[in-house]
C-alpha cells in the first residue's frame, strides 16, 4: 500500500509541522497579511492531495502568522498579471485555485482554521473550504472578490457558503464584499467558537488532538459523506449511510470501543 511520511514534507511556500499526527500549515508572509501567491497555491493543492497517502496525519489545523490569516490572492504576484492573461491562461489559474479546495474538500484529515485578524478573498475560500472555524474578535472575513471587479462565484463560493450561513446572508456577503465580524461569522454559524487571541491555537488544537485520537478511519468516512451528500437525495443519502456505516463496523476500531463499554474502559482508536 502507497503511504507517505507529512513529517519528511519540505514545503518551499508555507510552514509545515507534524506532531502527534496533527499537520500543521502557516501561511508565513507576516509583512503583507500573508497572501497566497502562484507557487503556494500550487503547492498547497499538491500538499492536499498527498494528505491522502500520509499515515502519519489525522487532522490539519491552517492558521497564519503575525496576526492575521490571509490577505488572499498577492496583488502584484497574483493580480497584476492576471490582467494581461488570454484566457487560456486564466481558465488555468482559476481551475488550480479550484483544485486547491476540490483536494481540501477530498483530504480525508478534517481541517480546522485557526482565524485571527485579515481573512479575506482566497484566504476567506480557504476558511469556507476548512472543517471547523475558530477565530478572535479582531477576525475580519471578507468575499471581497466584487471589490475587484469579479464575481462573487469564486473557488466554490456559491456552492459552500450558502450551506454554511444561508442563502440570503451568503447572497449579501458575495453581493457586496463587505467584511464579516467575528460576532456575526458566530452568530450565523459561520465560526465554530470565537475565543480570545492568546487562546486561539489551544482551541484549534484542542479539537485537532480530540480528532487525532478518535477513530481517524471513522471520521474519514464522516468528512466524505458530509461532502458528498450535499448532491444526493435523503433515500440516496440514506443509502449512502447504510453502506458507509457497514463499513465502519467492519473495523477494529469498532470492535475495540465495543469491548472497552464492556470493561468499562477508554477505547485505544489505531485508525483501523
Amino acid at each position: 500500500m502507497y503511504k507517505l511520511k507529512a513529517s519528511e514534507w519540505e514545503p518551499e511556500h508555507f510552514k509545515w509541522q507534524v506532531e502527534d499526527g496533527v499537520a500543521t500549515v502557516t501561511l508565513d508572509m507576516p509583512e503583507r497579511k500573508n497572501p497566497l501567491t502562484f507557487e503556494s497555491y500550487a503547492e498547497l493543492r499538491d500538499t492536499f492531495h498527498k494528505l491522502q497517502y500520509a499515515e502519519d496525519v489525522r487532522a490539519v489545523v491552517f492558521t497564519g502568522a503575525g496576526g492575521n490569516f490571509c490577505s488572499g490572492g498577492d496583488v502584484h504576484d497574483i493580480i497584476g498579471p492576471l490582467v494581461n492573461m488570454d484566457m487560456d491562461g486564466l481558465l488555468s489559474f482559476t481551475r488550480m485555485t479550484g483544485n486547491l479546495i476540490k483536494e481540501m474538500r477530498n483530504c480525508p484529515q478534517p481541517i480546522i482554521s485557526a482565524i485571527d485578524g485579515i481573512c479575506v478573498g482566497a484566504g476567506a475560500i480557504v476558511s469556507m473550504a476548512s472543517d471547523f472555524r475558530y477565530a478572535t474578535p479582531r477576525a475580519k472575513t471578507a468575499f471581497l472578490f466584487v471589490k475587484v471587479g469579479l464575481a462573487g462565484c469564486d473557488m466554490g463560493a456559491c456552492s459552500i457558503l450558502p450551506r454554511i450561513i444561508g442563502q440570503g446572508r451568503a447572497s449579501e456577503l458575495l453581493y457586496t464584499g463587505r467584511v464579516m465580524t467575528a460576532e456575526e461569522g458566530q452568530s450565523w454559524g459561520y465560526f465554530n467558537d470565537v475565543v480570545p487571541s492568546e487562546e486561539l491555537m489551544a482551541k484549534a488544537y484542542s479539537m485537532a488532538a480530540e480528532i487525532a485520537s478518535g477513530p481517524y478511519f471513522a471520521h474519514s468516512v464522516t468528512k466524505k459523506c458530509l461532502h458528498q451528500e450535499w448532491n444526493q437525495s435523503i433515500e440516496q443519502a440514506l443509502e449512502t449511510e447504510a453502506e458507509a456505516q457497514a463499513i465502519c463496523m467492519q473495523t477494529a476500531d469498532f470492535s475495540r470501543a465495543y469491548h472497552a463499554f464492556v470493561n468499562k474502559t477508554l477505547p485505544e482508536f489505531q485508525g483501523n
